[in-house]
């Protein structure tokens, strides 16, 4: 991945636009695999098909950013505002680390049919069947974030135990150990039936860091499937490289003076060790 540049300014109407077109959102470090004491630079990316603009760090729409090891660190204390790279952070031991993000709530809207493919493409069949009974509304709605990446080490639980976010990917083993990886989806702790969740896959370059996620070319959805009644699904991850695990949810919004529909996004991303 190439430095990650600083920005100066940033307008808020281009996040916004951007994010309305972007779908997918994940925590991008500069390697997946560090050894101990190695700096690993964290951004986050926003697009589509695993390819999209980093984004700037802004503290307003900050709930946390942190990473976890034997203990918790906070790394939102240390970002600042414009910034492309968020932290930078560097792992004490071999044991693994997991870095996880929260927003807060974003307001979008956008035309009738372009908001009903969004919900179709995206496996909310309720809130498309609700949409049905107002044909033609414009979607208003906002939305979060909820990001979580591994770098990878020896301790699974690490990565196994649930941060805490509203909408959370949280793996039963450690991501990209096994050519299959079980996740649980849940929502506010509990277990989310029926959620669609998506994976993606990038290669990474001759020394295993990604490559840069805006340069690269758009991929395609590896595989794609909805959780069982325990909120759980196989989700398969057979090749080396840098992999995306997505789901969203959407209700309607509790404030509708500001939205119809309030969405969270989780996503978790790490990467498949290369067979020895």
């Amino acid at each position: 991945m190439r430095p990650l540049r600083l920005v100066v300014l940033v307008l808020l109407g281009a996040l916004v636009a951007g994010s309305a077109a972007a779908h997918e959102f994940w925590l991008a470090p500069t390697s997946y695999m560090p050894k101990p004491r190695q700096a690993v630079e964290v951004g986050a990316v926003a697009g589509t098909g695993f390819r999209g603009p980093a984004m700037p760090f802004s503290s307003l729409r900050c709930v946390h950013l942190i990473a976890r090891t034997d203990r918790t660190l906070d790394l939102g204390r240390y970002a600042r505002n414009g910034e492309l790279i968020w932290a930078s952070f560097a792992p004490s031991d071999a044991q693994g680390a997991l870095l996880a993000f929260e927003s807060t709530f974003t307001p979008i809207e956008l035309p009738a049919a372009e908001f009903d493919a969004y919900l179709k493409l995206e496996g909310l069949d309720q809130p498309l069947a609700a949409r049905a009974k107002t044909p033609g509304a414009r979607g208003r709605e906002r939305y979060r974030r909820c990001a979580k990446a591994w770098l990878a080490g020896s301790d699974a639980a690490r990565a196994t135990k649930p941060v805490g976010m509203p909408l959370e990917i949280v793996p039963t083993s450690a991501p990209g150990a096994d050519p299959v990886l079980r996740v649980r989806v849940a929502l506010d702790g509990k277990p989310l039936a029926g959620a669609l969740v998506k994976a993606w896959r990038s290669e990474v370059d001759s020394t295993g860091a990604p490559f840069d996620p805006e340069a690269r070319d758009s991929a395609v959805v590896a595989w794609q499937g909805r959780t069982d009644a325990k909120g759980e699904t196989m989700v398969p991850v057979p090749e080396s490289g840098e992999w995306l695990v997505s789901a969203v949810h959407m209700v309607p919004c509790r404030d509708k003076s500001v939205a119809d529909w309030e969405s969270t996004w989780a996503s978790l991303t790490f990467e498949r060790r290369r067979p020895r």
